[in-house]
C-alpha cells in the first residue's frame, strides 16, 4: 500500500481545521464575533452541537492538532490517521527528513487508554460531572498524573466559544492600591476557574529631582491595550484605570464588550467597582475632629484622579459640615517624597494639630517631616493615611488609617463581570461602592490643650 507524504497528512488535518474553524467562529465575520487566535487542525464538528457532547466527540483529535503550535508533527499524523512512522519528521519536499520532532504531550485517548475507560469519561472527570463513580474518577486522576496530562484549552474553546481568558487593562505602576487590586482580581479570577492576560498602560513619569508626577494615558493607549487583548478572544475586561481621561477613552474602546471598571469615580459610562473614597474621607477627617481638633490639614493626591477627589470632597465636606475652618489643599502625587515636602511647609505651621493624607505613603513623608523639626506625633500633630498598607502598622509611630478591603473588591470585581458574561444581571449603568474601615492605631489623639 503507497504511503501518503507526511506532508499532505498535515494539510489533511489543516484542512479539516479551517472547515470548522470557519463554521464555529464565524471567520470573516466582524471582530471579536468568535475566539481567536487557536491552533489549526482541530477536528470538524457541527456549530450547533452541545458544546459538552462537542468536546467528548472531539477526543485526542483536536488536543493532538493543537499541540506544538499548530505544527502537525508525523507521529501526530500517525496518530490521526496520517499513516507515516513516527520517527519520521515533517517532509520539507525534498524527500529528505527534516529534524527529529520531539515527542508529543499526552491527550485524552492516552488517558483513556492507561485508565480503561473511554474518553467521555475522561471528559467527564475533566469537567467534575457528579454521574462518575469515586473509584472511576480516581483511576483517571491517578492515569492525568502518571502522563502529565495537561487539558488543552485551545481545543475548549473552538468547541465551547467560550475562552475562559479575562484581559486586565491596568496602569503601570508600583503603587500599592492599582498593584493590589491586579493582584486579588487575578486571584477571584483564578478561583472561579478563568485565566487572566494584562495589558499595561504607562501612566506615571520621573521629572527632575525624581519625583512622581501623573501623565494621563491618551485615548489611543487605551485603545491600543483593549485591542491587544481583544485578539485573544478574551470574555471581556476588567479595568483598573484611575485617571478621569482613561475612564472617559475606555468606554469608547470596549463597545461591544463585557468591561468592569475599579476603582473608578461615579462618571463612568461601564459598571464599577470599587470603595466609597468621599465616604473614607470623611471617616478620617471625622476621626480626627471628634478627638477635638479645631480643623484638619489636607495633602491630597494628583488632580485628576477620581479616588483623589472623592477623598478631597470627603474631607472638605466633613469640615463644612461642623463650621471648621478649610486649610488650603496640599497638592501629592501619592509618593512619600511629595508628602515629605508637604509636610516640610506643614511643620512651619505653629497652629497645626491634624494632617489627613490621601494615602499611606505621603503619611510616610509627613510623619519623617515632622520628627525632622521635632514636632511630636501624637502628642502635638495627629496624622491619618489611607489604605493601610503592610508597612502602617510597622511606622514611627503606628499609623491610624483608612483601610481599603482589595480582596473584597477583587471578588465583586469578578463576580459582577461574571454575572454579566453570563446574563445573569443585564447590561447597563451598574455602581458597587464598599465602605471602607477606620484602622486606628497610635498616630492620631487629641490636640494639645492649648489648641483645643
Amino acid at each position: 500500500m503507497k504511503r501518503r507524504p507526511i506532508a499532505e497528512s498535515a494539510v489533511a488535518v489543516a484542512t479539516d481545521a479551517d472547515a470548522v474553524t470557519g463554521a464555529s467562529m464565524g471567520r470573516g465575520g466582524p471582530a471579536g464575533s468568535g475566539p481567536v487566535g487557536l491552533s489549526v487542525g482541530e477536528a470538524a464538528v457541527p456549530a450547533t452541537a452541545d458544546p459538552a457532547g462537542a468536546v467528548d466527540r472531539i477526543g485526542a483529535t483536536a488536543e493532538l492538532a493543537a499541540t506544538d503550535g499548530g505544527r502537525v508533527t508525523a507521529d501526530q499524523a500517525v496518530a490521526n490517521g496520517g499513516g507515516e512512522p513516527a520517527e519520521l519528521a515533517v517532509a520539507d519536499g525534498s524527500g529528505e527528513a527534516a529534524a527529529p520532532v520531539r515527542p508529543r504531550s499526552s491527550v485524552m485517548m492516552d488517558v483513556a487508554r492507561l485508565a480503561g475507560v473511554s474518553h467521555q469519561t475522561v471528559s467527564r472527570v475533566l469537567n467534575d460531572h457528579t454521574n462518575v463513580r469515586a473509584q472511576t474518577r480516581e483511576r483517571v486522576l491517578a492515569a492525568m498524573r502518571e502522563l502529565d496530562y495537561q487539558p488543552n484549552s485551545a481545543a475548549r474553546t473552538l468547541v465551547t466559544r467560550r475562552s475562559n481568558i479575562i484581559g486586565i487593562v491596568t496602569v503601570d505602576s508600583t503603587l500599592f492600591g492599582p498593584a493590589s487590586m491586579v493582584y486579588e482580581i487575578e486571584q477571584a479570577a483564578r478561583a472561579a476557574g478563568y485565566f487572566v492576560s494584562i495589558a499595561s498602560i504607562s501612566t506615571m513619569s520621573r521629572q527632575p529631582g525624581d519625583a512622581l508626577f501623573s501623565a494621563e494615558p491618551a485615548e489611543s493607549t487605551v485603545l491600543e491595550a483593549v485591542n491587544r487583548l481583544r485578539a485573544q478572544g478574551l470574555e471581556g475586561i476588567v479595568a483598573i484605570i484611575p485617571e478621569e481621561s482613561g475612564v472617559a477613552a475606555l468606554a469608547s474602546a470596549t463597545t461591544g464588550i463585557v468591561t468592569v471598571a475599579v476603582g473608578v469615580g461615579d462618571g463612568a459610562e461601564v459598571p464599577i467597582v470599587g470603595m466609597d473614597n468621599l465616604g473614607g474621607g470623611a471617616l478620617a477627617t471625622e476621626h480626627l475632629l471628634g478627638l477635638g481638633h479645631r480643623t484638619v490639614h489636607h495633602v491630597a493626591g494628583p488632580a485628576g484622579q477620581p479616588e483623589s477627589r472623592d477623598r478631597q470632597l470627603g474631607w472638605s465636606r466633613s469640615l463644612a459640615a461642623v463650621g471648621a475652618p478649610i486649610p488650603a489643599v496640599l497638592p501629592g502625587d501619592w509618593s512619600p517624597r511629595s508628602g515629605y515636602e508637604m509636610g516640610q511647609r506643614l511643620a512651619d505651621d505653629p497652629e497645626l494639630t491634624a494632617v489627613f493624607c490621601a494615602n499611606d505613603q505621603m503619611a510616610l513623608g509627613v510623619l519623617r517631616a515632622l520628627s525632622e523639626v521635632g514636632r511630636r506625633v501624637p502628642a502635638e500633630v495627629s496624622v491619618v493615611g489611607f489604605d493601610d498598607i503592610p508597612e502602617a502598622p510597622f511606622m514611627i509611630p503606628p499609623l491610624t488609617t483608612v483601610r481599603q478591603d482589595f480582596a473584597e473588591v477583587g471578588r465583586r470585581s469578578l463576580r459582577l463581570f461574571i454575572d454579566l458574561v453570563t446574563g445573569v444581571r443585564p447590561p447597563g449603568q451598574i455602581t458597587i461602592r464598599l465602605t471602607p474601615q477606620l484602622q486606628v492605631r497610635q498616630s492620631s489623639g487629641p490636640p494639645p490643650l492649648s489648641r483645643r
